[in-house]
């Protein structure tokens, strides 16, 4: 029950936008489901990663130093950035071509920085999560709300779009009181 509870929390916490403004990066996604597919993918892979190395980069950090953890979590994910793109580079094919933009897109997304800082501070609370296996997993599972948030807005994306919305709440504006709404009635799950 508590990897359900956890899993609500994190969806909710993509969907409310409150750490995870990747509201761009869900839009660009909604529009075509191999956009979706790829950027769902990239994501995943940096919030599992980056958490891997977030619990490294606290257990090495001195308890003075705490301030330099927006810097040491945006080294993180340049590294990873950099890293992935090399390996994906050096082993050749089309995959680097395809690949490339949604790795952009992303890298530096706010979903992936905001998961470093809840997946830490879930640690705090839940001591049983302060392992390198536990930051892993939530980083899992936040890379997994992001991708069950980029399908509900695929589901509703052309609605949102349509000709039957208002001109002035067309496209983004919509998306964004659509995103409020479903937030605040999977919140309540909390």
């Amino acid at each position: 029950m508590f990897i359900v509870a956890e899993f609500i929390v994190l969806l909710s916490t993509n969907l409310i936008l409150m750490q995870a403004l990747g509201t761009s990066t869900l839009f660009v996604a909604a529009g075509n489901r191999k956009n979706l597919l790829w950027t769902a993918i990239t994501i995943s892979v940096f919030t599992t990663a980056g958490s891997g190395a977030a619990y490294i980069v606290n257990k090495l950090l001195p308890s003075g130093a705490a301030d330099l953890t927006p810097l040491l979590y945006t080294l993180i994910i340049g590294a990873l950035y950099i890293l992935i793109l090399a390996g994906l580079y050096f082993a050749g094919g089309d995959l680097f071509d395809t690949a490339k933009k949604y790795i952009h897109l992303s890298a530096f997304n706010c979903a992936v920085m905001g998961t470093l800082f809840t997946v830490t501070e879930r640690a705090g609370i839940y001591t049983s999560l302060d392992s390198f296996f536990g930051f892993i997993l939530a980083g899992a599972e936040a890379g997994t709300g992001f991708i069950l948030a980029s399908f509900i807005l695929t589901a509703a994306y052309a609605r949102l779009n349509s000709s039957k919305v208002p001109a002035a709440f067309r496209g983004g504006p919509a998306m964004l009181i659509y995103l409020g709404l479903i937030s605040m009635a999977v919140y309540a799950f909390r």
